[in-house]
């Protein structure tokens, strides 16, 4: 009763009225989540910056590299990835637990519509673990203390920030938020980090025409400035690029090599 009584919390929580990015992403990607004001404001960023829809495949396509990394070459095992998005294809738990099963994985949003498709990112394999918090990326020690009920901070973890930070407006918050993430992990941890950068004008343009929509803003950065969040960890190369770029595999997303998305990997010493 009590879990049927959240969902109808966070039913009752959801916005249709304003279009969102988790949403807005998930019309990009084909699926069905998402409402007319999504599909109308994604519509709108389509015409100014055609490529998107690749972009978004682009962004999906690093996540799965980047985890395939993680658990085959790194041996890393737990994961926290902040700022999930609605369930899709290839979710960072399917990926590391197709390569570990005892991998586990603790999911942060504080979108109503991502909680309410929460059941589909809790499905585990036998071996491992997945967990859902609900919670803000501007609320670290949040994230950390609940974490702590799947993960052990005193084993590496891998944070995954995909497209999440350029949410937060304030730059220099945003590098406290991955200070303070960072600092909370033992050597040998991971930071991976995806966001939209600044260097096509067509895809700022379209962003300038969706934060006009009510939306949460979305600002892209330089890649200056996302490289940035991963100062003080090794780096692993080729290092910060555009996503197309980051080891990339002969099944690719088939985007140019000048994607507006750029995204890295480092590691604490």
């Amino acid at each position: 009763m009590a879990d049927a009584s959240r969902k109808a919390d966070r039913a009752d929580r959801i916005d249709s009225s304003v279009p969102h990015s988790a949403r807005i992403w998930d019309y990009w990607t084909g699926g069905k989540d998402c409402y007319e004001v999504d599909r109308e404001a994604g519509e709108r960023i389509r015409a100014v910056f055609p490529d998107i829809v690749t972009l978004a495949r682009v962004g999906r396509h690093f996540i799965g590299r980047t985890v395939r990394y993680l658990v085959e070459e790194a041996g890393i095992r737990q994961f926290l990835d902040i700022g999930t998005g609605l369930p899709t294809v290839d979710n960072t738990h399917e990926v590391a637990q197709r390569a570990a099963p005892e991998s586990r994985i603790v999911y942060v949003d504080n979108d109503p519509l991502v909680l309410a498709h929460a059941n589909a990112l809790l499905t585990s394999s036998p071996e491992g673990a997945t967990d859902y918090i609900e919670a803000d990326v501007e609320d670290p020690e949040t994230i950390l203390r609940q974490a702590a009920r799947t993960l052990d901070f005193d084993r590496p973890v891998a944070v995954m920030l995909m497209g999440i930070l350029a949410h937060v407006a304030d730059y220099d918050g945003a590098i406290s938020i991955v200070r303070r993430l960072v600092e909370a992990l033992p050597s040998g941890s991971y930071l991976a980090v995806r966001d939209g950068t600044d260097t096509d004008p067509r895809y700022v343009k379209g962003l300038a025409d969706y934060n006009r929509s009510g939306a949460v803003p979305y600002r892209p950065r330089s890649p200056e400035q996302v490289a940035g969040f991963l100062d003080g960890l090794e780096l692993v190369e080729p290092g910060l690029v555009s996503c197309p770029l980051w080891r990339p595999e002969a099944q690719g997303a088939g985007a140019t090599a000048f994607s507006p998305l750029y995204g890295g990997l480092g590691r604490k010493p």
